[in-house]
């Protein structure tokens, strides 16, 4: 019988740290992912694990589902490599073109080929930047969720935000630079 009420409090705190917060959750995983079906696939990777290892959770659910979906972004980056066979794929898509369109789309579209210039960024980069620029977290916060110093997250930000500029400058289309708009907002925090 108790092991039932413990049931029901547990299922009943995840419907709501999902209720309140899991539009942010699913926002994490699609930057992380790049993808709307990967982000998905990547939740509920992170809610299985949870359901799993609940009896060893000692954090709050939100702060282990989000520190979840980075190790488990980070762990699928380095064992399929999936990024580099993309890269071609979403060059091809870029120098295609992008019509430019007044109704909003464009906002869309900044951010779509922002998250294409993430997908290139080696995995601990990819999600200090995340952590960093997309969350808005501290670095001492950034250094906490994945488990490392604030020195490494500060080098990794370097790095990353070198390697994004890198990157957006060498597109076709000088005008298509959306890792300018990262590095603005980076500047606007130092």
């Amino acid at each position: 019988m108790l092991r039932d009420q413990r049931g029901d409090q547990r299922a009943q705190e995840l419907e709501q740290v999902l209720a309140e917060r899991g539009d942010r959750l699913m926002a994490i995983a699609v930057a992380l992912s790049g993808s709307r079906a990967d982000a998905e696939d990547l939740l509920q990777a992170a809610l299985e694990r949870l359901l799993r290892n609940w009896s060893g959770v000692t954090i709050d659910t939100e702060a282990y589902l989000r520190r979840t979906l980075y190790n488990l972004a980070a762990d699928g980056w380095r064992r399929r490599g999936a990024w580099r066979r993309k890269i071609p794929l979403l060059r091809a898509e870029h120098t295609a073109g992008l019509a430019a369109r007044g109704d909003g789309t464009a906002a869309v579209d900044l951010r779509d080929q922002l998250v294409r210039l993430l997908i290139q960024l080696p995995p601990r980069q990819r999600a200090v930047i995340v952590l960093r620029y997309w969350e808005q977290l501290s670095e001492a916060e950034a250094a906490e969720v994945l488990g490392c110093s604030e020195g490494t997250v500060k080098s990794a930000a370097s790095r990353g935000l070198r390697r994004l500029r890198d990157l957006s400058d060498s597109w076709p289309d000088a005008g298509a630079r959306p890792a300018q708009e990262l590095i603005d907002l980076a500047k606007e925090k130092q």
